[in-house]
């Protein structure tokens, strides 16, 4: 029986021929990373391992959370790290000014290459896959032991292929494509899984397939991964790609086929990602909020979107929108292609790089009654403020166009160029 192209990376890390679904295995990592809120947690108890690190530049560091720091708690969180990235002369620390959000900022860094092994503490490392490679989210104890011996345990998972059909039509993208997803998995049918396309995956940008491997953990997967393509090594300019792809005979738990041409613009309902409807039958909701921004949707490409719909356009006088560009970088290259002033003058705030508005820590809570459309990633009750307000989930146009009409809105109906 042959092995998945995620059973095979976990396999090269472990220094076997072969691994199975549910073996557990102590695999080499190539990098690990820990946040603003994680990292403490996981440098206490490093220090009650050991006095070092197994590689100073094998470890990633990146104050994105609460930063600028919100208050006391999160200024004394940040020192904690500050102090041990410069005890152990941690080469990749992102701080103020140079940071971004974490899974954006690390492959525009150039920290995540194909079919390497990458732990974080922090849900939405699954990221990564996107340009082949293993990544997964882990707690801060595992992270801790990692960054002293290099090393993580891991149970081999199972695996779903996702077919991928087409090309998406305009304003569709891959939001739209993981909701979908999800709506079909459900928000625990992949637990402990590794979701793998296939299929006409070219058709997706590579900031497409950040956003579905983003989203892979909100239905319950280990991990996603997406195979090396020209458009992977354009991202990763040029340098070597090691193509991992899976045996002709790999078993799969599942094979789901998804039709891109069919897809339309999606949102997710409150309180899941699950709870996902289309513009066929989504009524007149009245919007208060929209955040374009986050891991998830916080790239060029989602600013670009979200430029092109506000151009020209005002902000609807009941709604507050923020943008946050996901990295520094990100934020001066918008600036140059005047995306930046578009939003200013469409009557939307600009911010600085940062999480905090995505998990309610600050930057735009919510308050009770409150909605808001987001292109973050969950959901949940009180996931951005109040228990009573309510987060509905969507691409940078969805919730562009929502900015601009006062409800949710789906792109054509305010930009039909």
């Amino acid at each position: 029986m042959g092995m998945t192209a995620t059973e095979k990376i976990i396999a090269a890390h472990c220094g076997l021929d072969k691994v199975a679904v549910g073996q557990l295995v102590m695999a080499n990592v190539d990098l690990v990373l820990a946040n603003d809120i994680t990292a403490p947690v996981a440098i206490r108890e490093a220090e009650k391992i050991g006095d070092s690190v197994f590689d100073n530049e094998k470890i990633a560091l990146v104050l994105d959370h609460f930063t600028p720091n919100k208050d006391i708690k999160s200024a004394e969180q940040c020192v904690i790290v500050r102090e041990f990235a410069k005890k152990h002369g941690i080469t990749h620390f992102y701080d103020v000014g140079t940071m971004g959000i974490e899974h954006a900022l690390l492959p525009e860094q150039g920290l995540v290459q194909s079919a390497s092994l990458i732990i974080g503490a922090d849900s939405h490392t699954c990221t990564y896959g996107a340009l082949g490679c293993f990544s997964t989210g882990v707690g801060s104890t595992d992270a801790a032991v990692a960054m002293v011996t290099g090393k993580v345990w891991l149970k081999v998972p199972d695996s779903i292929k996702i077919v991928l059909r087409g090309r998406f039509q305009k304003y569709v993208g891959g939001k739209d494509l993981v909701l979908k997803l999800i709506s079909i998995l459900g928000v625990d049918g992949a637990t402990y899984k590794s979701l793998e396309f296939h299929g006409d995956t070219h058709s997706l940008s590579v900031d497409d397939r950040f956003t579905v491997a983003n989203m892979a953990v909100e239905c319950g997967a280990k991990n996603a991964f997406f195979p090396v393509d020209d458009a992977t090594t354009a991202y990763l300019n040029g340098q070597k790609c090691v193509e991992i792809t899976a045996d002709p005979d790999a078993q799969y738990a599942r094979t789901i086929e998804i039709d891109l041409d069919s897809l339309k613009p999606t949102v997710a309902f409150p309180h899941l990602p699950s709870n996902v409807k289309t513009f066929d039958n989504i009524g007149e909701i009245e919007i208060q909020q929209v955040v374009i921004g986050s891991c998830t949707n916080g790239r060029l490409s989602d600013l670009k979107a979200a430029a092109e719909i506000l151009k020209n356009q005002h902000v609807h006088a009941g709604v507050r929108c923020i943008i946050i560009p996901a990295t520094q970088q990100i934020y001066l290259s918008a600036l140059k292609l005047g995306y930046i002033q578009t939003f200013i003058e469409a009557g939307a705030v600009v911010s600085t790089p940062t999480c905090g508005c995505c998990l309610g820590g600050h930057m735009g809570v919510l308050a009770s009654g409150e909605k808001c459309v987001a292109t973050t990633n969950r959901n949940f009750v009180g996931r951005m403020g109040h228990p009573d307000s309510e987060v509905y989930l969507a691409s940078p146009a969805v919730a562009a166009a929502t900015a601009v009409a006062g409800k949710l809105s789906k792109p054509m109906e305010v930009n039909d160029d």
